[in-house]
C-alpha cells in the first residue's frame, strides 16, 4: 500500500519488552529511492538519542493504532551503535550497526536481508566504490538522505520553478519511495500533485532544488493528489497514462 512519510512520522516503534521512541525520520538511498533506516527519537527514554533502526527489523504493523513492532529489545537499542543521524552515515557505521544486531549488509548483496524483502543497493563506482570486498569505508555515505532534509525543496521544472518537495508517497512493501508531493500553493492558493521519483533527472543537494524533465503547465494540469485520499492503482494509471511513462508495476 502506498502512505504518505509525513503522515508515518510519530509512529510507534515497539520493541518485545516496550516502547522505546517514535518515528522521526527516514533515511533513503538516493539511487534506488529504496530507505535503508528509519530514524526513532527516543525521547525520555535515552534523552531524545535519535537511533536508526532497518526495516529488515519489522515485523507486522499495526496500521490502525501506528505501531511499528520490531524483533528488538529495548537493551539492544540502548547498547547500539551511537550514530550522529545530522552528519553522513559512514559504512563502518552502518556495518557496526549492522553486526550489532545481526542484520544482513544489504551493500554487500547478502542474503536473507529481511521478511519485507528490501533489495541491495545497485553496484557503485568511482570514489563511491566499496574500498574492499565487504564495502567497509570510513567515507560518509552521500548517498543516504533523509526525508526530513528534502521536504521543503524546491521543484525546477524545465522552463521554471513549479513549488516545492512537501511529502513523499512511500510503498509499505519493500519501503520504495514512489512518489514526491509537489506543493504549488502559495499562501491557500494552489494544488498538490504527485510526481514519481523516476521523473526527477537531479537533486542540487547546495541549493536545495529538484530538478524534473517537465514543463510547468504539464505539472499544473495532470491529476490533482488530494492528501486526505488514499493512492490507488486506478490514480496512479491516471497519472502515468496523462505523462505517457512506462508504469513501474508493469
Amino acid at each position: 500500500m502506498l502512505r504518505s512519510v509525513k503522515e508515518l512520522r510519530g509512529y510507534t516503534i515497539q520493541a518485545r519488552d516496550g516502547e522505546i521512541g517514535k518515528v522521526h525520520a527516514f533515511l533513503f538511498d538516493d539511487r534506488a529511492w529504496i530507505v535503508r533506516y528509519l530514524v526513532v527519537n527516543t525521547g525520555n527514554w535515552l534523552a531524545q538519542r535519535l537511533v536508526l533502526i532497518a526495516p529488515a527489523a519489522l515485523r507486522e504493523p499495526d496500521w490502525t493504532e501506528q505501531i511499528f513492532p520490531v524483533d528488538l529489545d529495548s537493551e539492544q537499542v540502548k547498547e547500539s551503535p551511537d550514530i550522529d543521524v545530522d552528519k553522513p552515515v559512514s559504512r563502518q557505521q552502518e556495518i557496526d550497526l549492522h553486526r550489532h544486531y545481526h542484520w544482513s549488509m544489504y551493500w554487500a548483496g547478502e542474503p536473507g536481508i529481511g521478511a519485507l524483502g528490501v533489495p541491495p543497493a545497485p553496484p557503485v563506482t568511482g570514489t563511491d566504490s566499496p574500498s574492499n570486498d565487504t564495502g567497509e569505508t570510513e567515507e560518509g555515505d552521500p548517498n543516504l538522505r533523509s526525508t526530513r532534509e528534502i521536504i521543503g525543496y524546491q521543484i525546477a521544472a524545465r522552463d521554471g520553478d513549479i513549488g516545492r518537495v512537501d511529502d513523499f508517497i512511500l510503498e509499505d512493501d519493500g519501503w520504495f519511495l514512489r512518489y514526491t508531493v509537489a506543493d504549488t500553493r502559495t499562501g491557500l492558493v494552489g494544488k498538490q500533485f504527485l510526481l514519481a521519483v523516476s521523473w526527477i533527472e537531479r537533486i542540487d543537494w547546495h541549493e536545495g532544488r529538484a530538478y524534473v524533465d517537465l514543463m510547468r503547465n504539464q505539472i499544473e494540469n495532470s491529476p490533482i493528489y488530494d492528501p486526505a485520499e488514499p493512492v490507488n492503482r486506478q490514480y496512479e494509471e491516471r497519472l502515468y497514462d496523462y505523462y505517457g511513462r512506462p508504469c513501474y508495476w508493469e
